[in-house]
């Protein structure tokens, strides 16, 4: 069975998602971020960076991070985290945000990248679907799960930039979960939090 921890910040929307009835039981550890410097995540398959984890805080556990990511496990980084700072190989572009385009009448211009990712049998678009701050230029050999128009992904898959699996995306759903804000949010933590249970590290050699 996937290992799965968590970074609490300490945040209200952090406490809402993790520590409520709806997730808890996703969750096999809780680590404060003031104390992963300390931390030993070696019976640890998979780390999940919280929404709007602050990026000061993850840019002097980047080498922390690299040796997880080097024995070959997982590390999930969500949305407003400065990717760039800790994670190798993360190429991010700022973009204005639309926060009303629904009710302006525009499309968000979201489109599925890879439908027969295990992912994307869990959610559909629209659970992928509620603004974008950016996007992300994906490295050669990566997979993007959901491009934004033909500019980027805002989330995609790496599995070649280091031993381990990068998942990585802009969306922010513990934020918007945990400010009851956003129904799109709570669909896609309800499909993406047991399809990390579903992923199964230490990654094999031509796996």
């Amino acid at each position: 069975m996937t290992r799965l921890a968590v970074l609490d910040a300490g945040t209200y929307y952090h406490h809402r998602t993790i520590y409520e009835d709806r997730y808890r039981d996703h969750f096999d550890r809780i680590i404060y971020t003031r104390e992963l410097a300390d931390a030993d995540l070696s019976d640890i398959d998979v780390l999940l960076v919280s929404c709007r984890t602050d990026p000061s805080i993850m840019k002097p556990r980047k080498d922390q991070i690299a040796a997880f990511l080097a024995s070959g496990k997982t590390v999930v980084a969500m949305g407003s985290t400065g990717h760039p700072e800790w994670l190798p190989g993360v190429y991010w572009t700022d973009t204005p945000t639309n926060f009303w385009w629904w009710l302006e009448g525009d499309e968000i211009g979201l489109k599925v990248a890879a439908p027969d990712h295990p992912l994307l049998r869990r959610l559909s678009l629209a659970d992928f679907t509620w603004h974008y701050h950016g996007y992300f230029k994906v490295p050669e050999g990566a997979v993007s799960l959901v491009d934004v128009g033909d500019f980027g992904s805002i989330f995609y898959e790496d599995t070649v930039s280091t031993p381990g699996r990068m998942l990585i995306t802009s969306l922010d759903p513990m934020y918007h979960h945990g400010s009851h804000f956003m129904p799109a949010t709570t669909r896609f933590l309800d499909g993406f939090l047991p399809f990390l249970k579903e992923v199964h590290a230490p990654l094999r050699q031509g796996a």
